[in-house]
Order: C-alpha cells, then structure tokens, then sequence
C-alpha cells in the first residue's frame, strides 16, 4: 500500500516536472522586444499611439492575417512559430529615464532589441545603452539628424531627418516664389529647447542660408510651456515671411493659439515632425489649424491614394486608440515589421547576423510611402520619403511636390480676421 502511494507520489513528482519544463520550453520560444515611449508627460498621447503601433505589428507577425496583404501575415511568429512579447517602458519625455530604463529593458528584462523613443533627446541615450549591449535599435520616428551620424553598427532608424526635411521645406519656398510669386524672403524658427528642436533649427538655418534666404528670427522654448506669448511676440516683432517650426504635442496647440491671440501669422507656416502631424490636434485645433503646412509620410487621405494595403492594418491599429496612424505612428509599426523580416531572413537571432541583414536588404514595406525601406550609413533610411501637406479642415492635402500634389497651397495664409 505505501509502496503504491509512493509510486503515485513519484509519477505526480516526474508529470509536474514534465508540465514545468514544457511551460519553460513553450516560454523559450518566444522573443521579447523592449517599447520604449514618452507614456505620461507633454508628449503622452503621442507616445501611447506609438505603442498601440508596435501591438498592431506584434499581432500581424504573432498571427495568421490572410486578409492582409504584408508582409509575415499568411504565417504565425517567426522563425517556425516563435511569437513576440512586448515589454513596455515609459521615458515620460525625458533623456535621463530613457537611459535608465533602458538599461533595465536590457539587463533585467533581457530583451532582444528595443523600439523607440519618439523624442530625439530619449532615443539618443536609450540607443547608446543598447550600442554598448550590442543589442539593435529600431528607431521609427525620432527626427534628430545626429542620430545617423555616430557610427553605431546596431542602431537604425526608419523616417525622413529634420536635415531632408530643412532642404524639402526651402526646395519647397523657391519653388512657391518662382510658381506662385510667394515673395518669401526671411524665414524665423520657433524651437524645443531639446535634442531635436535644436538640432531640427540649426538644419532649418543652415538649409535657409544656403538658399540665399535670410535668417531674421530664432526662438527657443522649454518644451511643456504653458505659455509662449513672448516668443511669438518676437516673431510677430521680426515678422518674417516663413517660419520653421519644431513643435511637438500639445507645444504645437498653443503655438498656434497664441498666434491666433496675437492676430498674427506668417506667409507660411511648415512645423518638422508631429505637432502639425498629429490628427487628434488636428481636431482640436479645428479651423485653426487650417493652412498649417508640415511634411508627412502618412495619413489616411495619402494612405487611399498612395498605400491601400495600410487600410487592412489600421483597421486593427484604429480599434485600440479610436484614430488611424500618424506619421510617426505608422513608422514604428515599420520599425517591428522589418526587424521580424530581418531575423526570418537571417534565419537566426544572431544579433550581428540580424543586423547586416537590416544593412544589406532592401525590405518591401507596404506600411512606408514609396513601399521600400533600404538602409545606409549610420543606419538612416534612404528610402525614407515625406511629402509636404496643409491642411484643410482636418485633411492633410498634399501640395508638394508638384508629383504629388492634389490643390494649390493657399500661400499666404488667410489670417485670422479673414477666415
């Protein structure tokens, strides 16, 4: 009798270490990815968005989709079967918690990569901890040019630079004063007093110079500022012609309320990055924000001309935040989706085998305007494409360039007491 309640203790004992190591087996195969975005401050919303992009990709690549036509859909997981984890981290905006998180993504949670930050002054730290790890870097919207030019072998990063987008707001004005006898002469810069606000302003500089624009204005603010009235009160002062903006989030909202307050606008208005690209401030700004100009890479007017398959995504993305994808948004969706077709395509986690993958491929990419994603030095994007839009109640229609353009800009803007 003891001899047989031994046995079934045993048996018990062997099936319960059995169960535990098909639990752990079953765990192995999986491959965590750290998610690294402002989740709370200024530039939360943004942030959160962010995240709900890289879930959206997770899901296609984790599961079966054959109604979508991109690229891992038709299979589930990676690698015969291997899913994603999602490890998630809040920067809350700002450089040094970006750092020290992701430290802990890397050395405690042990993740494979990380993707991220939004900010250009997070994902700069956040991506030197990794480069240090030899673990990769998928930056989908961080715009500050500098992040390209530091050599880093595991750091790649998927949108336009605010260097492109300087040249392409001043190949832009010269080609509104040679069609449209714009008349722009002088160009003023309102910035973040951050990573990519000054480093978006010295482009802007340098681009306008080049061009024989002068420069008559350059004004600096602490991100988050709950009131910018002086620094439109100096741009009102120097009244230049067109002002470059680099605005983020709500920063952008009150730039132009304020505008609106002091009645005053330029000829033109072209802000780097989201700001202007954001819909949800689009709606919030209304009317207000009509005849903005900026560049994008998506939106759901360019997205029905220019990328039909993104509909099927965003249908997914859109039912986890109630808007469909921004430009930045969609980039960090981007962002997972090449770096799962570089690890099947290397057909290893190899992080250097991986990562010259990512260096040497030309990747399809449904969800990128121009359908390819292709990297070079310093791990930029060279197929990364915007185009320049304004908006008209709500849309974002596209103006430039001429290839893509769908109306004439309204140069200069109605102001105020006209609209």
């Amino acid at each position: 009798m003891q001899k047989r309640k031994f046995l079934s203790i045993v048996s018990l004992l062997v099936f319960a270490l059995l169960l535990s190591a098909g639990s752990a087996l079953a765990a192995e195969n999986v491959l965590k990815i750290g998610v690294l975005f402002p989740l709370t401050g200024p530039c939360a919303t943004a942030g959160q968005r962010c995240v709900a992009a890289v879930e959206t990709a997770a899901e296609v690549i984790n599961n079966k989709h054959p109604e979508l036509d991109v690229p891992l859909a038709k299979q589930e997981g990676i690698l015969k079967g291997m899913k994603i984890q999602l490890v998630v981290a809040d920067t809350q905006g700002k450089p040094d918690v970006a750092k020290s998180e992701a430290e802990r993504l890397v050395n405690q949670e042990g993740v494979y990569a990380i993707i991220g930050s939004y900010n250009s002054s997070a994902s700069k730290p956040a991506s030197a901890v990794t480069e240090r790890a030899k673990k990769l870097f998928m930056c989908g919207c961080s715009s500050s040019a500098a992040l390209t030019e530091r050599d880093f072998k595991y750091f790649f990063r998927l949108a336009p630079t605010d260097k492109t987008e300087s040249k392409e707001f001043v190949e832009y004005i010269q080609w509104l004063n040679k069609n449209q006898k714009a008349g722009i002469k002088t160009i003023g810069l309102i910035y973040e007093n951050t990573e990519f606000g000054k480093h978006a302003a010295d482009e802007g500089k340098a681009a306008a110079k080049a061009a024989g624009f002068e420069v008559v204005a350059d004004v600096a603010f602490n991100p988050g500022a709950t009131n910018l009235n002086s620094e439109v009160q100096t741009l009102k002062a120097k009244n230049p012609d067109a002002v470059f903006g680099a605005c983020l989030g709500g920063d952008y909202t009150l730039w132009v309320r304020t505008m609106k307050q002091m009645n005053w606008l330029p000829k033109v208005a072209l802000n780097y990055c989201t700001g202007y690209q954001d819909p949800k401030i689009a709606q919030q700004l209304a009317t207000d924000g009509n005849f903005f100009m900026g560049g994008t890479g998506y939106s759901p007017e360019i997205g029905a001309k220019y990328m039909k398959k993104v509909a099927a995504v965003e249908k997914i993305y859109s039912k986890k935040v109630g808007v469909p994808f921004d430009s930045d948004s969609i980039q960090e969706a981007v962002a997972l989706f090449i770096l799962a077709q570089a690890i099947e395509k290397a057909k290893t986690l190899d992080v250097d085998k991986v990562a010259e993958v990512i260096r040497t491929t030309t990747f399809d990419s449904p969800l990128s305007l121009g359908g390819k994603v292709a990297f070079g030095p310093g791990g930029q994007n060279m197929k990364a494409t915007s185009i320049i839009t304004q908006l008209h109640d709500g849309k974002y229609v596209p103006v430039y360039p001429p290839s893509y353009a769908e109306t004439k800009a309204t140069v200069p803007m109605t102001p105020w007491d006209k609209r």
